[in-house]
């Protein structure tokens, strides 16, 4: 566990550590609860299709399989990670900008991917930040990460109001400004100290590919890969058609803005006492944990439930996102050195984000246009493989270092 692992040193790895990520989490995840609601919606009202839609949101993912790893090893290597997040920062903001001239889907497609360049890689650098605090100073990840969660409901709230009074143009615009937040929000995060300041001072930019590359041969890191990867690309139905499907059953924004809040606030009920879940759980079964909740949430949520028990539904985000969530964060700080973390980060966002997430909104859209909500049953058989091989992953796995010796 995260805590028996923990190297404490006496303080904080930097003044204001908590303050300054919980912060910067909570401008990350305005972003986040944006462009995850309605940024298909704003696809739609610039004329895509479906299919188009779906290929727009799942060619950024892909871009994320090779070029996070890469940053998250600059990013290891410099050590001072946030010189890279800053970079990332302006760049997504910019990259934002460059939608307002994109016409039709191919410039629209382009520019998804310029703006992955820098925004699939904030996420990875940002927890492996985190994580040095958690390892360092016994700091609890799930108290600074749920003020992404806070701001996810409030920009949630906030998109679904602007959509019902201003319609999807809207929609673009309130990105750009928590993009803007994201990026003044970046000047703000703690300074490395101890051996990651030296470090910074003094030695040369090296990627050391050989650390991922015995990751990727380790079997127990694939298991970790896939079974989180695919509880959390079991979401792209959701991700990519969830708004656009309850506007098609006449349920009004507002509704669907406390939908996707009703989600995030069971996340942070969970990221709240995550220390205690972690340690009484233990990671894996999180994983078990949040597969099995998938099954059960997709399959429900494909029989066209009434409003009341689509609710409770929602409330299950709380374990098919936020224990999955959580648990990898704390397994590769368990079973991963410390200035390796950001290369494991790297790695997890892209198979999670990147190979799963990306080929499963890749066929969300044939999915959704062929068989509309019952799309929703192909995620439950997702939820059902991530079970087995995290069963697999708790049989074979018994907390030692994956990379042992370095």
């Amino acid at each position: 566990m995260a805590a028996k692992n923990t190297e404490k040193t006496g303080k904080p790895p930097a003044d204001g550590f908590v303050l300054r990520l919980s912060l910067f989490f909570g401008a990350l995840f305005m972003v986040v609860g944006l462009h995850a609601p309605y940024f298909p919606v704003w696809l739609e009202w610039r004329g895509l299709t479906p299919g188009e839609i779906g290929v727009v949101l799942a060619a950024p993912l892909a871009v994320r399989i090779f070029f996070t790893p890469a940053v998250s090893l600059v990013a290891d290597q410099s050590g001072d990670r946030r010189k890279v997040l800053r970079l990332l920062s302006w760049g997504t903001l910019l990259g934002f900008f460059l939608f307002f001239i994109a016409d039709g889907f191919w410039a629209t497609f382009a520019v998804a991917i310029v703006v992955a360049l820098f925004w699939t890689s904030v996420m990875p650098v940002t927890e492996a930040v985190a994580m040095q605090g958690v390892r360092r100073a016994g700091h609890d990840y799930g108290r600074m990460r749920l003020w992404g969660s806070l701001t996810f409901i409030a920009a949630s709230f906030l998109g679904g109001l602007a959509l019902e009074r201003w319609g999807g143009g809207s929609v673009l615009w309130l990105m750009i400004g928590a993009a803007a937040c994201v990026a003044v929000s970046a000047h703000l995060l703690p300074a490395p100290v101890g051996k990651e300041r030296l470090k910074a001072a003094t030695q040369p930019r090296r990627i050391r590919w050989s650390d991922a590359s015995r990751l990727l041969r380790q079997p127990i890191f694939l298991l970790f890969l896939s079974s989180t990867g695919l509880v959390q690309g079991a979401h792209a139905i959701y991700y990519a058609f969830g708004t656009i499907h309850w506007q098609s059953q006449g349920i009004p924004a507002g509704i669907i803005g406390t939908l996707w809040a009703v989600g995030v606030i069971a996340e942070i009920l969970l990221f709240l006492y995550s220390g205690r879940v972690v340690k009484a759980a233990g990671v894996t079964n999180l994983i078990c944990l949040a597969a099995f909740a998938a099954v059960i949430r997709w399959v429900a949520t494909a029989l066209s439930p009434p409003l009341w028990l689509l609710f409770i539904m929602q409330a299950l985000h709380g374990l098919t996102f936020g224990a999955a969530h959580l648990a990898a964060v704390h397994f590769i700080s368990d079973a991963v050195p410390e200035e390796k973390t950001g290369t494991a980060q790297g790695l997890y966002a892209s198979a999670g984000m990147g190979i799963f997430m990306g080929g499963a909104i890749l066929i969300s859209g044939p999915l959704y246009s062929s068989f509309g909500g019952h799309a929703y049953f192909a995620m439950a058989v997702l939820g059902g493989i991530s079970l087995f091989l995290a069963l697999l992953l708790g049989i074979n796995w018994k907390g030692e270092n994956l990379l042992p010796g370095r």
